[in-house]
Formats: structure tokens, sequence, C-alpha cells
């Protein structure tokens, strides 16, 4: 076994840019530590290793940054937005202004990764992609800092997404364009981009409006073994049995992975043909072990009739955004740039 741990460690590093390999790394090496083989999951020490970084009213990169508790259910969301040269100079934020009356601002509500079980808004590492992200798009960005497994099994996280979503839309400060409307598009990765997809498709059945989902690598899965989760076990940073254990943590007691929070178009999926579901950008990284779920996810979309734009990148590993070291973190930079500004296209 050692041998063999050995010879996919050495594989990685000559795909992976050696600094993304060792923040990966050193990330799959701490999550081991946290999950028990009792389901359980140490808390303490996951905060303890878990890098946070504060808010920042004093813009860095142009980029500010502010937390907001909703008091009734405690959830905490981090607001990046890009600075105008009156909050640079005065350090303050007009809570009766919306973001413009003539240009359209999108919004996006991100949600982290973690598979439902570590990080958080103020994790080092998604507080520095978000900032990117608002630098980038020219956008406000939302980061939910939802409950997470096994504390809080499904479907916590997707109704603190969706709180987030009805708190975003009520916000008179994140309206923009002649219409005064919150132009919303909802992006995650991993977990992050599962909720995506789970508040969505809750946003269509309610008639809340959603112009577009961003899913990273999406964690999606299900019963059946798939060639690539055969294939690339254990190769690149994740195996078969991690993810089983955090779908274990999630889904409901006694729930197999056939659940619809899993598997959204399996043989117990909700359909989204007659829902007006936004278009959506899936981006899949071509050494990542479950991307035949994530392939099966657009082909669930298309074969409902729904926009669904794929950008799988061959030799990408999980985590390849975190760093701008590589071509693939500009492809989907510009993916995401043109998809949430399609008139600057």
């Amino acid at each position: 076994m050692a041998g063999s741990n050995e010879v996919n460690q050495n594989e990685s590093k000559r795909v992976v840019p050696l600094n993304t390999w060792v923040l990966i790394y050193n990330f799959k090496l701490a999550y081991n530590l946290l999950r028990r083989p009792d389901g359980t999951f140490n808390r303490d020490l996951a905060e303890f290793l878990d890098r946070k970084v504060p808010a920042n009213l004093n813009p860095v990169d142009g980029v500010f940054s502010f937390d907001h508790v909703d008091k009734p259910s405690g959830l905490l969301n981090r607001v990046y937005k890009f600075s105008s040269e009156n909050e640079l100079q005065f350090g303050t934020l007009d809570f009766e202004k919306p973001l413009s009356t003539t240009e359209i601002v999108p919004v996006i509500i991100f949600f982290h990764g973690g598979s439902f079980s570590h990080s958080s808004a103020n994790s080092a590492i998604y507080d520095t992609f978000c900032r990117r992200l608002v630098n980038l798009c020219k956008a406000v960005v939302v980061s939910v800092n939802y409950r997470r497994a096994p504390e809080h099994r499904h479907p916590c996280a997707y109704d603190d997404g969706w709180a987030a979503l009805k708190w975003v839309k009520t916000r008179k400060w994140l309206q923009s364009g002649k219409d005064s409307r919150v132009y919303v598009y909802l992006a995650g990765d991993s977990s992050g981009g599962n909720i995506a997809h789970n508040v969505a498709l809750r946003a269509s059945e309610e008639n809340v409006e959603v112009l577009g989902n961003i899913l990273l690598h999406p964690m999606f899965g299900g019963e059946i073994r798939t060639e690539s989760e055969k294939k690339l076990d254990g190769k690149y940073f994740v195996t078969i049995q991690d993810r089983d254990w955090y779908w274990r943590a999630y889904l409901p007691e006694g729930e197999n992975r056939d659940h619809p929070a899993c598997n959204p178009f399996g043989p117990r999926g909700k359909t989204v043909e007659n829902l007006k579901f936004p278009k959506s950008l899936v981006v899949v990284a071509g050494l990542d072990l479950v991307q035949d779920w994530q392939l099966a996810y657009v082909e669930g979309l298309q074969k409902s009739g729904k926009e669904v734009n794929l950008l799988y990148l061959k030799q990408a590993t999980i985590g390849f955004y975190f760093l701008p070291n590589n071509d693939h973190f500009y492809c989907l930079m510009e993916q995401i740039k043109d998809f949430v500004n399609p008139s600057c296209q």
C-alpha cells in the first residue's frame, strides 16, 4: 500500500504545479486527521487548522469586505465589493444607494467547497478566490458561511443557501441597471457547486430569478462505481473511500448515494424540464475521480433542454483555481467573466 501511495504522489507531482500540489496535499493530510471511522468529525481541530482571515473595510487591491450576520438564523455572509473612489477616500458604504443606475453589476453568491464538512466563508483560500472574482468580473461577491456536516446534515446547507439568496434579493444596495434589479448568479466548488444547483432548483420552483450557475467540479455521485472513479481512485488527492465518508456524513441517516442531493438526475432525481432553470457553466477537471458524475449532470441538463456550457480541462486536478500558476486558472477566469458579463463578449 505504501508503494502504491508513493507512485500516486509522484504521478500527481508531474501534473500539478509544485506549490498547488503542496497546498492540496496538506489539505488532504489535515482532512484525514479530521474524519473519524465512526462518522464523527473533529471540529475543534478543524477550526484550529483552518487558516482564517478577517474582513477588511480598508480596500486591498481595490476590494473591501465586511461580514453580515442575519440575526434570526445566525447565518454569516461575507460581502466583497469593488471600492469606488468615494469609498476608497471615506471608507463608507451607502446602504441606500444601488450599485449603479445605468450599468449592470453582477452579484455572485458563492458557496465554498470542502465536501460539506470543511472550510468556511472566511477561510484564507476562499477569501482570496472571492477577491479575484470581484476584480475580474467587476462584480459583488457574497460568500455564504453555511452550516457543515456531520453536525448539520441535509438539507441544512441548502436551507442556508436559500436564506442567503433571499437576503441578497432584498438588498437595495445590491441593485443595478436601469430596471433596479439584483442580477444574481450562484457559484461554488465541490460541495459548493452541489449547493448552487440545489438552491437554483428551489429558486426555479418558487419563481425566484437566478441568471446563471457556475459549478466548479461539483460534488455529485451515485451508487454505481463509474469508470473514472475506478481509474482515478487515490491518484490525485482523493479516494472513493473519502467521498463515501462525506456522503454518509451529509445525507439523511440511512440514505444511499442515489438520494437526489447526491445524484440529481438519478432514479430519484427531480426533473427540471418544465422549470425556468438558469443557464449553467460546469467546469470539469479531467483528473477528478467523480468527473463521470459531473458529465452525467451536464447530460441531464442538456436532455432537459437547458442551456449549459461545459469547460472540460483534461489535465486539471481539483483545486487548480486556488493559485494563478497554471493555464487552466486563466482559462477558467475568462470563462466566468464572459458568463456573468455576456454583453462584454
